[in-house]
């Protein structure tokens, strides 16, 4: 069994392993950063710890959205460091039997399948599974690191 958080993001429904979701907080002020790529949104302030906010819309390349009051920071572990993903809503935490994942297709509605796992089969619906470690290329999460330390936690 794998224990996925499921969330919403321009229509479609996706999962990321619950073991990397830290917390799940309603959208906040975000303060912008000048001079970062233009899918990190900038930064909030979760208890005293500095954390960059990545738009998920913008880092896939979908169609932005506005906000509503179901819109969601999920708070992950990205490559050894924490950072906040805008959502459009969080569903539900499920689990979802190994057998019912499959790769990923060669496309996916808007996503590069280098960001998936896989699509997780779950009664009439179809979950896409993000790889959180592919959300982020070596390079861009080198360059959080620097941009935010000491602020970025490393975990």
């Amino acid at each position: 069994m794998v224990q996925l958080v499921v969330f919403q993001l321009a229509g479609e429904t996706y999962g990321v392993d619950i073991n990397h979701v830290h917390e799940i907080i309603r959208l906040q002020p975000i303060t912008e950063v000048p001079r970062t790529p233009d899918f990190i949104e900038g930064v909030i302030n979760l208890r005293g710890r500095i954390i960059p906010v990545i738009d998920l819309h913008k880092r896939f390349g979908l169609p932005s959205v506005e906000a509503t009051n179901n819109t969601r920071i999920m708070v992950v572990e990205v490559g050894g460091m924490t950072v906040g993903m805008i959502v459009d809503a969080v569903n539900e935490v499920l689990r979802l039997p190994e057998e019912n994942i499959e790769p990923p297709p060669p496309i996916i509605k808007g996503v590069d399948v280098a960001y998936l796992k896989g699509v997780g089969k779950w009664e009439d619906k179809l979950i896409i599974l993000l790889d959180l470690d592919r959300v982020l290329q070596e390079k861009e999460q080198e360059e959080l690191k620097q941009e935010f330390a000491p602020g970025v936690a490393e975990v």
